[in-house]
């Protein structure tokens, strides 16, 4: 495939990914820590959904996984850090800034052109068996850090009243 050299998608995908997790990042910062480890939903079978500090751990671990993909598929060199839980949401802050970069950076040498894949032998194979190309993972992943951001402002309001 000859590159186009056009990156307006690629941009547009990219910058849509940063708002999202930028939007994560405020409702996040300055959280207290009584706010960022109490377990709000104790009844959950989900391990990442039991506390806002469980879900920014599986957000910002997710958001390295999906460039992990992308740079496998690429054949761009993986040295993203491992999964670890913090214990202030400034300390999640500077992951997401991390992770934002480390995105950025996944996304230098990847053209337009290269986004859309039809055939599946081309595409990401996800842990969890699903099957994308590079704008539908994206598309994933930005859903993901929105769906993410709600539950921690629906865990935040439950806590005002406990």
């Amino acid at each position: 495939m000859t590159k186009s050299g056009n990156r307006k998608d690629v941009e547009a995908l990219v910058s849509d990914y940063r708002n999202v997790l930028v939007a994560l990042q405020q409702v996040a910062q300055d959280m207290s820590y009584a706010n960022l480890t109490t377990i709000v939903d104790s009844n959950t079978q989900d391990l990442n959904c039991q506390s806002i500090q469980t879900i920014l751990t599986h957000v910002v671990s997710s958001g390295y996984s999906y460039a992990g993909y992308i740079r496998k598929l690429k054949r761009i060199p993986d040295n993203r850090p491992g999964r670890m839980i913090k214990m202030s949401s400034g300390e999640y802050y500077k992951d997401l800034d991390a992770l934002i970069n480390y995105t950025d950076q996944t996304f230098e040498h990847i053209y337009d052109d290269e986004l859309e894949e039809l055939n599946d032998d081309k595409k990401i194979k996800t842990s969890w068996g699903k099957i994308y190309d590079i704008e539908e993972i994206m598309e994933h992943a930005v859903m993901h850090v929105v769906s993410n951001r709600r539950q921690i402002e629906k865990y935040l309001r439950k806590l005002e009243v406990l």
